[in-house]
C-alpha cells in the first residue's frame, strides 16, 4: 500500500518538475539579483576612480562631463540555491482523507 503511495507521489511530481522545468530554466535564470559586486550585466552606480579600480571599467562619458575619472559598477546574477528538508519520519502519514503530509510535502517541494 505504502508503495503505491509513494509511486502516486513521485508520478504527480514529475508531472509538476516537466512543467515547471522549462519556466525555471527560461524565466528566472539569473533573475535573482546578487549583493555581490562584479562584472554582471545590471548596471549598479557610477563612483569616482579609485587608484586600484580596473581601468577598462572607467565610463569615459561620465568622465569627460565631469572632468574627474569615474567607473561603472555593475551586479552579479547569481542563481539562488535552497535546501528543502522534509520531515520524512512517520508522523508524514497522518492527514485528511484526501492527501497524507507526506504527499502535501511533496508535492509543495516539487514546486518550490
Amino acid at each position: 500500500m505504502e508503495e503505491q503511495i509513494t509511486k502516486e507521489i513521485l508520478k504527480k511530481v514529475r508531472q509538476v518538475e516537466v512543467r515547471t522545468s522549462r519556466l525555471v530554466n527560461d524565466t528566472l535564470a539569473g533573475s535573482y539579483h546578487s549583493v555581490f559586486k562584479g562584472r554582471g550585466m545590471n548596471f549598479d552606480e557610477v563612483r569616482e576612480y579609485v587608484p586600484g579600480d580596473e581601468i577598462r571599467t572607467i565610463d569615459w562619458n561620465v568622465t569627460a562631463r565631469t572632468g574627474v575619472p569615474h567607473v561603472k559598477k555593475f551586479t552579479e546574477e547569481r542563481e539562488l540555491t535552497i535546501i528543502l528538508m522534509i520531515d520524512i519520519s512517520g508522523s508524514g502519514d497522518f492527514g485528511s482523507a484526501k492527501s497524507s503530509k507526506r504527499e502535501i510535502m511533496a508535492e509543495i517541494g516539487s514546486v518550490l
